[in-house]
């Protein structure tokens, strides 16, 4: 059976610190520490299972401890594992957060093994299990900012991508700019906020409108761009952008917030909603993450 989606990028374990009130350098406060699967790849599968898709998890996995609970709890949660790469010497992946009752304060992100692995994980593009060279897939495929810089430029170029609808995803500031080799491909989407918009543009924006604005011309053929509490506009080359103010509420975590925005964002798009609808769909979910109102 296809896959719904191809999810191509880490998954991991998360760790997630949070205390109540708020934190400052040094602190040392009471609070809860959660584990949970998590990764931008394994995040925006789970966001696609509740909403009653089929996901390819395409991504490294530890043959250690970490690695066979992961795996086990992907399958369970009904993910196709599969294709996933297996590495004897490799630890699988973890992330590390803390956040406070005004969100994230700080994060590492260990995804050397995602990183290592390199184009491995997408063996199954290119052995006839997914695709090839004479039959490139022709799906959908979430790409994730853990990727390097030069396997991302690989696939931008790549012809095993391309016939795929590219769904685009920094997974965090700090490595927005990897996705500069597919800020011209005719057939990606990129989804990012206002300060991974103003990396890739080297600008300062003001406001989700003006930051979409500034990558379509930068060469980008579709953005969306969120802006935490205020607003997100689509934007495509050619057209008027749409801007839709964000629904504010309380917040409980804020780890996977933009994940369940564009995994909502993609379903809507791929069951035909209007753009409009789907927009307002995406950001109602993420809401709703924030809020806590939704359980991994």
């Amino acid at each position: 059976m296809q896959p719904d989606f191809l999810c191509i990028g880490s998954v991991l374990w998360d760790m997630i610190g949070r205390a109540g009130g708020t934190m400052r350098i040094g602190a040392d406060k009471p609070g809860k520490i959660t584990r949970l699967p998590g990764g931008v790849a394994m995040n925006i599968a789970m966001t696609l299972v509740r909403m009653g898709q089929r996901p390819a998890l395409l991504s490294v996995i530890g043959r250690d401890l970490e690695g066979d609970e992961l795996l086990e709890r992907a399958r369970a949660m009904g993910m196709i594992t599969r294709f996933l790469c297996r590495s004897e010497t490799l630890p699988t992946d973890r992330y590390m957060a803390i956040e406070d009752a005004s969100g994230l304060i700080a994060a590492i992100a260990d995804a050397h093994s995602l990183e290592a692995a390199g184009d491995a994980i997408l063996a199954p593009l290119a052995d006839g299990r997914l695709g090839s060279t004479d039959a490139p897939y022709a799906g959908r495929i979430v790409l994730d900012g853990n990727l390097t810089t030069s396997l991302l430029a690989d696939i931008a170029r790549s012809p095993l991508f391309a016939s795929a609808d590219l769904l685009v995803a920094p997974a965090s500031p700090g490595k927005a700019e990897r996705l500069r080799p597919l800020m011209h491909h005719p057939r990606a989407t990129l989804y990012v906020n206002l300060e991974e918009a103003g990396i890739l543009c080297n600008a300062r924006f003001s406001d989700s409108r003006s930051a979409a604005l500034g990558l379509i011309a930068a060469g980008a053929t579709r953005v969306l761009v969120t802006d935490g509490p205020r607003d997100a506009t689509d934007a495509r080359a050619g057209d008027v952008p749409l801007t839709r103010a964000a629904h504010r509420v309380d917040v409980a975590r804020v780890t996977g917030a933009g994940d369940t925005f564009m995994a909502v964002h993609m379903v809507a798009e791929a069951q035909g909603t209007s753009p409009a609808e789907a927009l307002a769909r995406a950001q109602e979910a993420a809401a709703a993450h924030v809020a806590g109102a939704i359980h991994d």
